[in-house]
């Protein structure tokens, strides 16, 4: 079943196609980025602000959004935040 969430400023992303979402910071997000911008695959929906959280798509597609990653978590649905350690996760061995 098609459930769609926010991901800011009037936009919304299919759930169900959702691989992952993460963080821009890092060196290799950054090239994903770059390579499905070079490839026609990146869909930027910040509306201009700065990209906090990069949405990855079961098509290959990635969705910028300006929202931070916790956030876009807790609208995924009541118990889905809790199969997330959203902290300390570089503590775990």
């Amino acid at each position: 079943m098609n459930s769609f969430i926010h991901i800011g400023y009037g936009n919304v992303v299919n759930s169900d196609k959702v691989v992952a979402i993460v963080s821009p910071d890092a060196a290799p997000i950054k090239r994903m980025i770059q390579n499905a911008r070079d490839n026609g695959l990146a869909i930027d929906a910040t509306q201009g602000r700065r990209t906090k959280s990069v949405i990855v798509l079961e098509s290959g597609q990635i969705v910028l959004s300006a929202l931070i990653c916790e956030t876009i978590v807790k609208r995924l649905g009541p118990g889905v935040e809790n199969r997330f350690d959203m902290e300390g996760d570089e503590d775990e061995p």
